[in-house]
């Protein structure tokens, strides 16, 4: 293995690039001109399918492994790294900011509200989806077009390190750690081997002396930037002027109002859940920060419109639907259900899966959240997984084994008349019984 981001191979490379229409790693959907990257999985080598690439119309195909050598192919060490060393040197070259945007709950609506705010004055270009880990933060700045003018970076983590990895692609100029919570503990080991990784954006902006946005009425977050030595801002003063953000109303769209030189001005947003203040505070912040004009920081909030399963609501001939089924820990459970408890219906059913990736406090936090449950005096509940089966038989609620089995009870006694919430970890699937809603 070569070292990671040696110089001479990349530069050679980098003007294949700019004569390419852009790189891709799945061939299926390789189009002409483009260079095809053989990355290896688990259960795959992309080797065996750069032919496949090429005949779809990819000009080139980077591969690791001299067996599938062609013409058309460009022979390295170790594709990840060669495209991770050029999504280095594209980012160097492009010569812009760059916004990094990490956390346990949030880092995807707060980036794309941002992404909304910043879109008033610049030319932005984002993380789209999830392409938020060691292969998609590469992809995403390799994509960006030429005129670009401001980058916005999702980084997500289930070990210590894999922040550190992407602020070394990305380079940030700029960092948002959203808050810290509990998730994805299996691979993290503790609440504090969290704090290590996610802080370690910190760690990064510190040594180039970046600036850090913060939620100032995160203890957490105040500790570790007192601790690191950031260059930082609070969402409370972005610009030298107070910023008060505050909730008017939450009940299935989220009201506030902002404060801000002497103006006291309402926003509507179409999101559901009273913690996406915190969110909305970090898109406000960022764009007075990098100077968007407060009407337009405000009307860019104001027509954001959620998407894929995250505080979504959704109103059918049925029912009405809180769709937050993208992904679940304890910490986002708690307040995706605080918020539904304040939520004025006549019926309300909650239907949440299992909590992935908690590791051996799997069942722990499984219960804690049957009691909150119950605290809350939510009766009407569905719970799907196994986990949630094995250790919610004595408080009363249905439970399933999967998805599928909850979808034939769905069939066989459809819900009606009902305000819905429905929330689960990615793996559980629970966007497959919308249409039965």
């Amino acid at each position: 293995m070569r070292h990671f981001f040696r110089r001479m191979e990349t530069e050679q490379l980098y003007k294949i690039f700019k004569q390419s229409s852009g790189v891709v790693t799945d061939s299926r959907i390789a189009g002409k001109g483009q260079i095809f990257f053989a990355l290896r999985g688990y259960n795959y080598d992309g080797n065996k399918f750069a032919s496949d690439a090429l005949q779809k119309g990819a000009s080139w195909a980077v591969i690791d492994d001299p067996l599938f050598k062609t013409e058309k192919t460009i022979l390295v060490d170790d594709c990840l790294n060669e495209l991770q060393s050029l999504a280095l040197h594209h980012r160097e070259e492009m010569n812009i900011p760059v916004l990094a945007i990490t956390g346990t709950n949030g880092k995807t609506t707060t980036k794309e509200l941002i992404a909304s705010v910043l879109s008033k004055k610049y030319k932005v270009h984002y993380t789209r989806g999830n392409l938020n880990n060691h292969i998609g933060v590469p992809l995403t700045i390799l994509s960006a077009p030429a005129a670009t003018e401001m980058m916005i970076i999702e980084m997500g983590a289930s070990h210590i390190g894999e922040i550190s990895r992407l602020c070394m692609i990305a380079k940030p100029d700029y960092g948002i750690i959203t808050n810290i919570g509990t998730a994805h503990i299996e691979g993290f080991g503790s609440v504090d081997g969290i704090v290590k990784a996610k802080t370690e954006l910190y760690e990064f902006l510190q040594t180039k002396n970046g600036t850090v946005l913060y939620n100032d009425q995160n203890q957490i977050l105040k500790k570790q930037i007192l601790r690191i030595g950031n260059k930082a801002l609070p969402f409370s003063e972005p610009a030298g002027t107070e910023l008060i953000v505050k909730v008017l109303s939450h009940d299935l769209n989220l009201k506030l109002t902002a404060a801000y030189n002497n103006q006291t001005y309402n926003i509507c947003t179409h999101l559901f859940g009273r913690y996406n203040i915190e969110n909305i505070k970090a898109a406000i912040a960022t764009g007075l920060f990098l100077g968007v004009e407060i009407r337009d920081v405000i009307d860019a909030i104001e027509n954001y419109q959620p998407a894929n399963n995250r505080s979504q609501v959704r109103i059918t001939k049925n029912n009405t639907l809180i769709c937050d089924a993208y992904n679940a820990n304890p910490t986002s459970m708690h307040s995706s259900l605080e918020s539904f408890a304040g939520v004025q219906s006549d019926s309300k059913l909650v239907i949440l899966g299992d909590m992935l990736e908690l590791g051996e406090k799997s069942e722990e936090e499984h219960i804690k959240l049957l009691n909150e449950l119950q605290s809350f005096k939510i009766r009407k509940v569905f719970l799907v997984g196994s986990v949630f089966r094995k250790v919610s038989p004595e408080y009363g609620f249905r439970s399933f084994s999967d998805v599928d089995d909850l979808m034939k009870f769905l069939k066989s006694e459809p819900v009606k008349g009902d305000t819905i919430l429905i929330k689960g970890s990615r793996g559980i699937g629970l966007e497959k019984i919308y249409d039965l809603l």
